[in-house]
């Protein structure tokens, strides 16, 4: 009697699906990357975090760092009260801060006021840190239609130059480095809102909100970290050079000094040896 013939049980491929889907999201990945003119630094985040949801990462917790700075500028303007004159999102370049001129500037002048000052200030200090000093500060000042014309500001190209530049040139105050900054006047050129009706009659509340200064907040590739470390080295090297020739010549004076004390009367003091 034939022995009863062997029944093979089917495979469990279950598995090829979640192995297909990871294969086709990458695949999808890496071809949007090769569609970027350039890497767009927060939607590759947001991608990234898809991904990693979506192949059985998403365990990482961790937030962007992009994320992470925009809370933070938000807390900082929170906590002196001017919220109600401070937008903080994030668009295609990185984190916008938008900032109306009338909290931040004198009326017709690129003086920054003082809570404005103690607010930028307060943003330096975040974006000096360990955690947030790989960006890029590009600052865009704005105001509305209406003309001006004072020695100091011909127009308005030169009043919005002049106040982008005010905010940099604090921010650079506060060790920001040139390599980060840009400033921009742009003038009545770019409103966010029309500044008049269809009669040309003009719209104050309008103006006001497109009299403004406007902060991106871009974060560096890593070639661009690379080149700020650098810097950041070259800085505090020559910064520890100064501080050993000023100790240097603190001694040799503390040195001619004993010297000369203990010379004798009439007698010329020696000179001591040079270190």
């Amino acid at each position: 009697m034939p022995p009863p013939s062997l029944t093979e049980e089917p495979e469990d491929e279950e598995w090829l699906a979640t192995y297909a889907d990871a294969i086709t999201l990458l695949m999808a990945f890496f071809v949007m990357l090769l569609n970027f003119s350039k890497i767009d630094l927060p939607m590759f985040d947001a991608a990234m975090a898809g991904i990693k949801n979506e192949i059985g990462m998403g365990k990482d917790t961790s937030v962007p760092v992009s994320q992470e700075v925009q809370a933070a500028v938000e807390t900082a303007a929170f906590e002196m009260n001017m919220e109600q004159v401070v937008e903080v999102y994030k668009d295609e370049k990185g984190v916008v801060i938008n900032m109306a001129s009338k909290s931040f500037f004198k009326p017709g002048t690129a003086i920054i006021t003082d809570d404005g000052v103690q607010l930028i200030m307060s943003w330096a200090g975040l974006l000096t840190s360990d955690k947030f000093k790989y960006f890029y500060v590009e600052v865009a000042g704005h105001t509305d239609d209406d003309p001006i014309h004072t020695k100091q500001f011909p127009s308005n190209w030169e009043l919005s130059g002049g106040r982008a530049s005010a905010v940099v040139r604090l921010l650079e105050s506060q060790s920001l480095l040139p390599f980060q900054l840009k400033s921009v006047g742009l003038g009545a050129s770019h409103p966010k809102v029309p500044n008049r009706d269809p009669q040309g009659n003009p719209i104050k509340a309008n103006q006001e909100k497109n009299r403004r200064i406007v902060i991106h907040l871009i974060q560096m590739l890593p070639a661009e970290k690379s080149e700020l470390d650098d810097i950041l080295l070259e800085i505090r090297l020559a910064e520890e050079e100064r501080r050993r020739a000023a100790e240097d010549e603190a001694r040799r004076k503390a040195v001619q000094e004993a010297v000369g004390q203990v010379a004798p009367a009439g007698a010329p003091a020696a000179t001591p040896a040079q270190p």
